[in-house]
């Protein structure tokens, strides 16, 4: 049994199609032991895909997928096959892990995930000064609110707004976020505890209970929730044309043009940044570079 195979039949089961995974391993890309990125070739056409996961449930005398209208869902036989391959799959990554973590050379790749705010305004002045510092490392920056496995090194380094809880992740508090109420300029500030005629600009409802979000709608009770957004940059922009209020990080907020903090008698709560990265990487040169750049400029 090939573990290209495997992997064909973990992105099926992932994906629920043979569409999806194929879309899923076009963009599959292996590390050589400096980092760079290599195409992996899997041949992974649709009908391909078909023909080879057709050769592996022949192989193993079984049916792996119910194929159904809604998608491909997987047997007994392929959920007892699911569960070895997932473990082959986490060797797999330990083994890239642990050789990139001897690389000693300040060059290859790194994958950073962090939230957009953050990404923008906070973690971009520090990567401009590690591209000047080190020109032969290439940075990957995704920005969004997806959980990204550092076990399966689809990140390097993480930066999230809660403790990490993987066992094999090393983790320290980077950074407490200070939050302000924001309007736009010269728009009149609303009536503290009432807010009665007041507009709120606040997160969507995957983010109920935020405390920052809570708070502001705590203060202003009778305030109406005219838009919604899980992005702290459309939220600033929003505010910043008129929309309404809305509570922001501050170093969000106070760099949007035409946007004025508000004061009350309490301020909103901040949050923590943590950040995290892969033990098996905490040797490896460029990714060390980087944590004590972030580490230097941002902790506090």
């Amino acid at each position: 049994m090939e573990w290209s195979d495997l992997r064909l039949f973990l992105a099926i089961a992932r994906a629920g199609s043979l569409g999806g995974a194929a879309r899923k391993l076009t963009h599959v890309s292996n590390r050589n032991l400096t980092g760079a990125a290599a195409p992996l070739r899997l041949g992974v056409t649709q009908p391909t895909m078909g023909r080879r996961l057709r050769a592996l449930e022949s192989a193993l005398g079984h049916k792996l997928f119910q194929r159904t209208k809604v998608g491909f869902v997987l047997t007994d036989e392929g959920t007892a096959v699911l569960q070895h391959a997932e473990r082959i799959e986490a060797e797999a990554h330990a083994i890239e892990r642990q050789l990139a973590g001897r690389a000693q050379h300040l060059e290859g790749t790194l994958r950073i995930t962090a939230s957009d705010w953050f990404a923008t305004h906070v973690l971009t002045p520090v990567l401009s000064e590690f591209a000047v510092t080190h020109p032969y490392v290439t940075v990957e920056l995704l920005a969004g609110s997806s959980f990204i496995s550092l076990s399966r090194r689809d990140a390097d380094l993480a930066f999230r707004i809660r403790p990490f809880d993987e066992p094999d992740v090393i983790s320290r508090k980077l950074v407490h976020v200070h939050y302000g109420v924001y309007t736009q300029t010269d728009t009149a500030q609303p009536k503290a505890g009432d807010g009665a005629g007041t507009a709120l600009i606040a997160l969507d409802a995957g983010f109920t209970g935020v405390p920052d979000d809570s708070w502001l709608q705590t203060i202003l009770p009778n305030a109406r929730v005219v838009f919604r957004s899980n992005s702290r940059d459309v939220q600033a922009k929003m505010c910043a044309l008129g929309v309404g209020i809305s509570v922001l990080p501050a170093s969000l907020g106070d760099a949007v043009l035409g946007l004025e903090r508000l004061h009350f008698a309490t301020e909103p709560p901040g949050r923590d940044t943590w950040l995290g990265y892969h033990r098996d990487l905490q040797r490896l040169p460029r990714l060390r570079a980087l944590v004590d750049l972030v580490v230097a400029r941002l902790a506090g």
